[in-house]
């Protein structure tokens, strides 16, 4: 049925003074959504892509993310909303093979709508890097052989049944995060054209800020009495090769990994022989483990942070403050002058 003319003036009438209203009392609420609406949603897997998006974006995207702050990121499972999230995103930023639930949401909702930050973060160290022998001189020539042959073996089983698995903890060495940020901006300036210029100064600022902290921990890790780092998992390895110590991980990759008894007692002899003074625990996983290590060897523990979320725990509210209390922390665990 049509409307009557006056009733058409009552409504034309009725929705001005809507708008007139929304646009007086209403209007940070109003403004905020109608910003909201013209920027780029990303959705990340974790907390250091999070950040990198964040700081790489600035207020042209909103960022969020799928591990919960305090949240143990290595085995996430995505609620209904977060899969409707990553869904809708304009973009995901997901690292491949870190977070399975992730990954499948990737392929079944993102579509084209996802970056795997894998090939930028150049994930050149695998789970066979953190390899270990330990106690070789308590052993005689004969065994030390055999040990050789049972090792070279398996090392050709493993690989020939692809069971090695890249470490994704790519973002503890700042300059693959830096390389990250610039691939990132990238991304958004094709979601985003006319940012290109703010992507690209971004990207570049937090290139420069990943190459500072880069520069202080070379100085403060160029020099340390123990270069053997014993960590509860395997999360710190490219911080390792970045600046030349050799880590020991207690558990795998994963922090869910739980070693033997036999592997417990290699690792509590290995920190005594090689002279290590500082077993660390981690935040977000069970202290135990490390600290039977090192109460079987004898030593102190103090905590790193492998920075897969930040918690109300955590030595800094942002990647580079809690990154400066891990150099910190190494300089005095490994004694470094």
């Amino acid at each position: 049925m049509n409307i009557s003319v006056p009733r058409r003036s009552a409504l034309a009438a009725a929705t001005a003074s809507l708008l007139l209203l929304a646009g007086c009392g209403g209007s940070d609420e109003a403004g905020e959504a109608s910003t909201g609406g013209d920027r780029l949603t990303v959705v990340a897997g974790f907390y250091p892509l999070e950040w990198a998006a964040s700081r790489v974006g600035g207020d042209q995207v909103e960022v969020s993310s799928l591990t919960a702050p305090g949240a143990e990121p290595h085995d996430l499972e995505l609620t209904p909303q977060d899969v409707a999230g990553v869904s809708d995103a304009d973009l995901l930023v997901y690292l491949s093979g870190f977070q399975s639930a992730v990954d499948e949401a990737a392929e079944s909702q993102a579509g084209d709508h996802s970056w795997d930050a894998a090939e930028a973060a150049n994930l050149s160290l695998t789970s066979g890097d953190h390899d270990h022998e330990h106690g070789e001189e308590e052993h005689s020539e004969d065994e030390h052989a055999e040990e050789e042959h049972a090792e070279e073996e398996h090392a050709e089983e493993e690989h020939a049944e692809g069971e090695e698995s890249p470490d994704p903890h790519f973002w503890l060495d700042p300059t693959r995060l830096a390389d990250v940020g610039d691939a990132l901006a990238e991304q958004l300036t094709d979601l985003d054209p006319d940012g290109a210029e703010t992507y690209a100064q971004n990207a570049a600022s937090l290139r420069e800020d990943l190459e500072s902290l880069d520069q202080e921990m070379s100085e403060g890790l160029g020099a340390c009495t123990v270069d053997t780092l014993v960590t509860s998992h395997d999360a710190f390895g490219y911080l390792a090769d970045r600046y030349g110590l050799e880590v020991v991980g207690i558990s795998g990759l994963s922090p869910s990994t739980e070693p033997s008894a036999d592997q417990l007692a290699e690792i509590s002899t290995l920190v005594r022989e090689r002279g290590v003074t500082t077993v660390y625990t981690e935040t977000l996983v069970d202290p135990s483990i490390a600290e039977t290590v090192a109460s079987e060897a004898g030593v102190q523990t103090a905590v790193l942070d492998p920075l897969e979320g930040l918690t109300d725990e955590s030595a800094g509210d942002d990647y580079l403050a809690v990154m400066r209390a891990n150099l910190a922390t190494l300089q005095e665990g490994q004694s470094c002058s």
